[in-house]
């Protein structure tokens, strides 16, 4: 799955998946735009390869216009984008009977509107380039209740799997497929939750039919999959990476 001489840019590629994204990428040759609203991580760092890191808010219409723009011009196309960038607060998105409006609207600003800002600001640049491919990600939170509900999180995570399937309708005339892949439970610094209680994750691994919590390369893999040459026949879908969580009954 080579990607030699393609550029790409990556959301949330501070830590977690969003830095495996890019590491797998970078190994397999791109020139990588990697943004995050923390600084770069010193893994990536050691990396080398071609990338640029941009700090600073997905949330800022402009900021991520002249970061899509910055991305483009490194090689005149701009050929892969990665929304990997999100929130899980796991302490204040409660049940929607219950949350703080407040925190509901930066879940949803933060988890859902970025992909518009960074999509909006993509679709146009891919076009120029006549072909693109775009994965968003998104979780299994969105195809189940929670008796634990992250109502915000659910909510924004649903509206990506939908949100995905009409850009590939949209724009597969113009070489350009988006997809989905979904995680399920995952060793991530969004799992705080598990820092320092082996048994809450190991709890989570016994229901997972393969036994164990996915990792950050796990996710990267399927990523990697979807924008590759090897997946050019599939827009529109969504892929997911749970050990088996769903299928169960």
């Amino acid at each position: 799955m080579t990607f030699q001489g393609k550029t790409a840019v990556v959301t949330g590629a501070g830590g977690g998946m969003g830095l495996a994204i890019t590491q797998g990428l970078l190994a397999e040759g791109a020139m990588v735009t990697a943004i995050d609203v923390k600084p770069c991580p010193a893994e990536l760092l050691q990396e080398g390869g071609s990338f640029q890191f941009l700090a600073g808010d997905l949330t800022d219409d402009a900021f991520v216009a002249d970061a899509m723009q910055r991305a483009f011009d490194q090689q005149g196309s701009l050929d892969c984008l990665v929304n990997a960038a999100g929130v899980l607060w796991f302490d204040r998105d409660v049940s929607m009977v219950e949350i703080d409006l407040d925190v509901w609207d930066k879940v949803l600003e933060i988890d859902l509107k970025t992909i518009v800002h960074t999509t909006r600001h993509a679709v146009p640049l891919m076009k120029k380039s006549q072909s693109g491919a775009m994965v968003h990600i998104a979780s299994t939170q969105a195809l189940r209740g929670d008796d634990k509900p992250q109502d915000a999180y659910q909510a924004s995570k649903a509206a990506i799997l939908s949100l995905s399937k009409s850009l590939a309708i949209q724009f597969a005339g113009d070489g350009i497929r988006s997809n989905c892949v979904v995680p399920g439970p995952c060793e991530s610094p969004m799992q705080a939750r598990w820092v320092g209680n082996p048994d809450s994750k190991k709890a989570t691994a016994g229901v997972i039919p393969l036994g164990r919590v996915g990792q950050p390369q796990d996710i990267a893999d399927a990523v990697l999959f979807l924008l590759s040459d090897k997946a050019s026949y599939i827009t529109g879908t969504d892929l997911i990476v749970d050990g088996g969580l769903t299928a169960r009954p």
